[in-house]
Parts: C-alpha cells; sequence; structure tokens
C-alpha cells in the first residue's frame, strides 16, 4: 500500500473515515468539516498577525539601528575634525615655542657689532 503522512497507509485512512462516519452520521460531518476550516482559518489568521507585528517590530528595530549607527559615524566625523584642529593647534604652538627659542638663544649671543653704548645707558 501507499503511505501517505505520518507512516498511516491509504488503507488506515479509509478506516478512519469510516470510524468518524459511524460516530458523527453523515449531517454532522459537514458542520464538523466547516468548524474544523474556520479553525484552521482563524490559526492561520493569527499566524499571518504575528508574523506581520514580528515583522514591522524587525523594521522598527531596522530603521532604530540605522538612526543609531549614522549618530555614531557623525559623532566619530565631529571627534575627527576636533582632534584634527587639536593637532593643528599643538603644531603651530610647536613652531611658534621653537621659533621663540631660537630667538632666544640668538639674542644671547654676544653683540660683536661696534656700538657706542655704554652699559650704564641701558
Amino acid at each position: 500500500m501507499t503511505l501517505f503522512l505520518f507512516d498511516i497507509s491509504a488503507g488506515e485512512i479509509v478506516l478512519i473515515f469510516l470510524i468518524v462516519l459511524m460516530l458523527f452520521g453523515s449531517k454532522k460531518i459537514p458542520e464538523l468539516a466547516r468548524s474544523i476550516g474556520r479553525g484552521m482559518n482563524e490559526f492561520r489568521k493569527a499566524t499571518d498577525e504575528i508574523k506581520r507585528e514580528f515583522e514591522e517590530t524587525a523594521e522598527d528595530l531596522k530603521e532604530d539601528i540605522a538612526e543609531l549607527s549614522e549618530e555614531v559615524h557623525e559623532s566619530r566625523r565631529e571627534l575627527d575634525n576636533m582632534a584634527d584642529d587639536v593637532y593643528e593647534e599643538i603644531k603651530t604652538h610647536k613652531e611658534d615655542l621653537e621659533n621663540n627659542i631660537s630667538e632666544d638663544t640668538s639674542s644671547d649671543k654676544p653683540n660683536t657689532s661696534t656700538s657706542s653704548a655704554k652699559p650704564s645707558d641701558l
């Protein structure tokens, strides 16, 4: 025999249908089938609703993550710009200090020019 779902053969399925027919009668079977169909339809609707809610929540989370990611990237760009500014400022101050030091060392050298100024005039 041919095997269907759950290793049940066609003969076993026919036997199950005959038992159901005897238990419920020919008038109750259509009502039973309708109620089973309605139940399955409600179950499908409920699962579709849950699935839709999960998808909406996932979309919201994706949008939130994208916004946070953009904010992080923007903050990083701002920090990089601030670091560049600080670096340039330090570089400028270093050059100024080096210039001041070189000027101070050149002014400390003895004056070899001929000057008629007396020490008391200074």
